[in-house]
């Protein structure tokens, strides 16, 4: 008797969805930080009990854990968050390797020489930056910002920009260089300048929230001048 191996759509188009539910759990709760099931449950357009097997499964697989919350009825609410397991899926740009070489140029070249290396760096991706955003001029701040965060997203930043009253929020919700930052935080201080230098003088640019001091993203806030 010969054995079927054609593969059965239904069953593929099943695990198809659950992994796309799964991705998008995990990436609401990279950029929106900690969640409830209902909340999760909500932004899918699915059943609570639906989102928690999801989470069930993630948390068995080391990806999400959770912390109870006292409710005003009943049994306390599940608070769903991403574990520092987690970073494992998102990009991390070579940091093994990026780590070796920061090490390396400081053997061989000292303090200055890194520092010399990593700012070269700072102005090549500002040349880059500005050269997609040549008719940055004619452009609002949050057309700016929106093609800033789509260069940065494409690097592996999960960058987006929020309203914030009288300005804006510009997010970067995983930095796929932070075992590099860690070790040269001039990378860090280094993105600042590059960000000011790109979006131009028009406008104030301030990080409020820092991926190294314990926040579990980095956050700018731009307003105009």
């Amino acid at each position: 008797m010969m054995t079927n191996t054609s593969s059965h759509p239904a069953s593929d188009s099943a695990a198809s969805k659950a992994r796309a539910t799964r991705n998008a759990i995990i990436d609401s709760l990279k950029r929106d930080g900690p969640q409830s099931a209902n909340n999760l449950a909500e932004q899918r357009k699915l059943t609570p009990m639906a989102v928690r097997l999801h989470l069930y499964d993630l948390h068995e697989e080391g990806l999400v854990d959770f912390t109870s919350e006292r409710a005003q009825r009943g049994r306390p609410t599940k608070i769903w968050c991403l574990t520092d397991a987690s970073s494992r899926i998102f990009p991390d740009a070579h940091q093994g390797l990026a780590l070796e070489m920061i090490s390396s140029m400081t053997s061989l070249f000292g303090e200055e020489g890194l520092k010399q290396v990593v700012d070269k760096h700072a102005e090549n991706q500002c040349q880059r930056y500005k050269a997609t955003l040549k008719e940055a001029k004619s452009l609002s701040i949050i057309q700016k910002l929106n093609k800033l965060a789509e260069l940065r997203t494409n690097e592996g930043y999960i960058a987006e920009v929020r309203p914030d009253g009288d300005g804006f929020l510009f997010l970067e919700n995983h930095c796929p260089i932070c075992s590099a930052a860690q070790a040269c935080q001039r990378l860090c201080s280094n993105e600042l300048s590059v960000f000011k230098s790109v979006l131009g003088d028009s406008v104030e640019i301030d990080r409020i929230e820092h991926i190294l001091t314990g926040a579990r993203r980095c956050a700018y806030r731009v307003t105009s001048k």
